[in-house]
């Protein structure tokens, strides 16, 4: 934990430890975390902001670094895409039980059907705003593919979204990274942008669990 909160002062030790390498190791955390439907925990936000402050001190290479990060991003949610698609249907389709977590819940055949027709008709949106939101970004493009979401269409909108993204979070880290007082509270900065990426997924699950509520208490009125 103290490894995350205190991004700055870890990457600068990585960065004294293994040079160059550096991009290699950033490469695999932000695939890993786009990549992978298990790895949703990894910070990305945070990391990308503490590797834009970093590269404004000279660190690293601005442009090396985004474009290294945006084509893990890219690559990542690809194989998540097709992650989804070959075995997302079986997943989808498993049965859950009533004390089943919201990860559970949300990958089952009803949602997998809301799923196609909300990426029909959403899917740019989705792909593109769903990068900025914590956990989310991670199971987008899984459901993306298990939905069956035209692949050319996901390309343009993942390339987008990774772009904007990366570049964003950089940026941001860029011009106010080493600002004093960013530098000076950098861990309680760290800790507001988690806090804050993670509102919208908070209120996600308020949403669904007022839904499931909601159904429970349908057939008892009936």
């Amino acid at each position: 934990m103290d490894f995350f909160l205190n991004l700055d002062d870890s990457l600068k030790w990585l960065i004294a430890e293994y040079g160059i390498w550096i991009y290699g190791l950033l490469f695999a955390v932000i695939f890993c975390e786009t990549g992978l439907v298990v790895t949703p925990f990894l910070p990305g936000d945070s990391l990308l902001f503490a590797v834009g402050a970093l590269a404004a001190g000279g660190s690293m290479n601005v442009w090396t670094i985004t474009l290294t990060l945006v084509i893990a991003a890219v690559l990542g949610d690809a194989v998540n895409y097709h992650a989804g698609k070959f075995i997302g249907p079986r997943v989808f389709s498993r049965e859950i039980s009533e004390d089943a977590t919201l990860i559970e819940r949300l990958l089952n055949r009803k949602h997998l059907e809301r799923a196609h027709a909300f990426f029909e008709k959403y899917g740019g949106k989705a792909v593109v705003l769903g990068r900025f939101v914590p956990i989310v970004r991670t199971f987008v493009p899984f459901v993306a593919g298990a939905g069956a979401m035209n692949y050319g269409r996901f390309v343009w909108f993942n390339i987008t979204g990774a772009v904007l993204w990366v570049g964003l979070c950089i940026g941001a880290g860029w011009f106010f990274g080493n600002i004093p007082f960013v530098k000076e509270h950098f861990e309680a900065v760290v800790i507001g942008i988690i806090i804050v990426s993670l509102i919208p997924v908070g209120i996600e699950y308020v949403n669904a669990r007022r839904a499931a509520a909601r159904e429970v208490e349908q057939p008892a009125s009936e």
